[in-house]
């Protein structure tokens, strides 16, 4: 298998890794450059646990080709926040939207890409956005009302 080379911006770092043929982003990002905040769900696109934003947009990296990385701006969820958490973040942690977590990555990418492209989403915008996230733990309510906690001003984004 032939490896090549690709460069793209990762959290606003620019980062330098090989893909192999047929290697996807997911993959590349856990393995390839050590960023283990997207989760590998059901590796067909159905859960959400891998969601990514690139160039702002939430994709599933699970069903993106690393060599597809080249030159594009990626989110991740450990690129949220920084020194202080991001809203969502601290918003989740406060309507207990994160029990066991795995879809938590997935969950927060989602919802940062709503509210980068509308800031004041309606209930039935955010339960739209999040609709190809799947939780087993919290039953979405939690989920929806941190969001829109957010979205609402209750915490600042």
């Amino acid at each position: 298998m032939a490896l090549k080379p690709v460069t793209f911006t990762l959290n606003g770092e620019d980062k330098a890794a090989f893909t192999e043929d047929g290697q996807n982003l997911l993959d590349l990002l856990r393995r390839g450059v050590g960023d283990l905040s997207p989760k590998y769900g059901c590796g067909q696109g159905t859960c959400g646990a891998c969601t990514v934003l690139i160039d702002g947009e939430p994709q599933l990296s699970c069903l993106v080709l690393g060599e597809a990385a080249q030159g594009r701006r990626i989110e991740t969820a450990a690129g949220l926040g920084g020194a202080a958490l991001h809203p969502l973040q601290d918003a989740f942690m406060e309507r207990f939207a994160a029990q066991c977590g795995y879809c938590t990555p997935g969950m927060l990418m989602a919802a940062k890409a709503l509210l980068d492209r509308n800031p004041r989403p309606g209930r039935e915008e955010v339960i739209e956005a999040i609709a190809g996230n799947l939780c087993r733990c919290t039953g979405y309510e939690p989920i929806i009302a941190a969001i829109l906690d957010v979205a609402e001003g209750r915490k600042r984004a």
